[in-house]
């Protein structure tokens, strides 16, 4: 199952938010783009002091023993104060609180936090601590920036900052019933994720103005997938499919499935290859024979570059995919607080959004998240951009 919907410390550490600091100011501007909501009323949450120092709790999966739990952590933090560095005509006051790994920790977190008088919570990463802060804070009328993408969690007072399916299949969608690929069929693992990503993707084209011409659905396991291969090429063709979404991951089910296809006779001439997972990470996904020619989406790669450049100078390693959502975060409240906005949903969820090291992004009274991704397809096992990440949400399907 996907990181979304579990607590899988490797998935979600690896695949949030693909990846990439003493940027311009301009990078990263922490500003909001235009077109501000106004932050009265009671959804405009706490309001900054002007020329004060906003305070902000970090909630990060730190003390539960598990190393992995433990690096990221880490990287969030760093991430954060690469954030804070970048502002201009606001601090912020960064406090970080360590959840353990338990549902029961953050929520003793998050009251510790605003008791000591957090003005908005960013964390944690994981979706059953991310509820468990969101109901301990909903009281007092503190938003929580989670970085889970699990939308089933998000609602009231809490946001996610990850990236989710709805997301991505709308994109995708919508690029590829321009070029034309317009009938399409869906194809999904028989699980939860594989699930919600159908679901997802259903949904995006229909909004896009395609037509889903079939779907087909493999137990998640190499035998369900060697044998429904043959099923799912048959119907492909006699639907007339000019494209395959598939739910799989790099790390499930995609290497096995994107070549049983071929080897089952499918055209790839005729019928392109969507996937509604990054294809590129791990690297090494690129130099499969299935996935050449088919596209993906994926976050600014330029401005994912920047951020991983200047995390590589200042920390000497790379970072997670996630860390980005640490820096997205602070760049959203630091916009909101320097144009003296509250911290609450009128602000969060101004139209235009924000700018971070992912691109543009915005938050939705539903406590989803809408991303500017870029389309990429896979040629001669690299990454080509064929449709840049809109700069801002006038445009590519917004």
């Amino acid at each position: 199952m996907l990181s979304a919907f579990r607590r899988a410390r490797k998935s979600l550490a690896q695949l949030v938010l693909n990846r990439r600091l003493a940027l311009p100011a301009l990078f990263l501007s922490a500003f909001a783009l235009a077109g501000c909501v106004s932050g009265t009323g009671p959804s405009a949450g706490p309001v900054p002091g002007k020329g004060e120092p906003v305070q902000v709790a970090l909630l990060v999966p730190g003390g539960s023993g598990q190393a992995t739990d433990a690096a990221m952590a880490t990287q969030l933090e760093n991430a954060a104060r690469l954030a804070m560095a970048d502002l201009s005509g606001v601090t912020i006051d960064l406090r970080v609180y360590q959840t353990g790994g338990s549902p029961a920790n953050a929520q003793a977190m998050a009251i510790r936090a605003m008791d000591e008088g957090a003005k908005i919570i960013l964390g944690p990463v994981f979706a059953q601590e991310a509820n468990a802060a969101g109901v301990a804070a909903a009281g007092r009328g503190i938003s929580v920036l989670a970085f889970s993408n699990n939308t089933d969690i998000a609602g009231g007072n809490v946001y996610v900052l990850g990236p989710t399916f709805a997301n991505t299949a709308h994109r995708l969608a919508g690029y590829a019933v321009r070029q034309g690929k317009n009938r399409i069929m869906i194809v999904h693992d028989m699980n939860t994720a594989g699930e919600v990503g159908k679901a997802a993707i259903q949904r995006g084209v229909a909004a896009a103005g395609g037509t889903v011409v079939a779907v087909a659905g493999y137990e998640f396991s190499q035998s369900g997938v060697a044998s429904a291969a043959p099923s799912i090429v048959g119907t492909a063709k006699g639907a007339g499919a000019s494209a395959l979404f598939l739910t799989a991951d790099t790390a499930g089910a995609l290497p096995l499935l994107s070549q049983t296809l071929i080897d089952n006779g499918l055209d790839r001439q005729s019928t392109k290859f969507l996937g509604l997972t990054r294809w590129d990470i791990p690297a090494a996904t690129l130099a499969l024979p299935g996935v050449q020619g088919g596209w993906f989406a994926l976050p600014d790669p330029n401005l994912n570059a920047q951020f991983r450049s200047r995390y590589q100078s200042a920390y000497g390693e790379t970072p997670l995919p996630i860390a980005g959502l640490a820096y997205d975060g602070i760049a959203a409240i630091g916009a909101l607080a320097k144009s003296g906005k509250g911290l609450g949903a009128a602000g969060l969820t101004q139209n235009a959004g924000f700018v971070g090291v992912t691109g543009i992004f915005r938050l939705r009274g539903d406590g989803s998240n809408e991303r500017g991704l870029a389309i990429a397809e896979i040629r001669n096992n690299q990454v080509f951009v064929i449709d840049p990440a809109p700069r801002s949400f006038a445009g590519a399907g917004f």
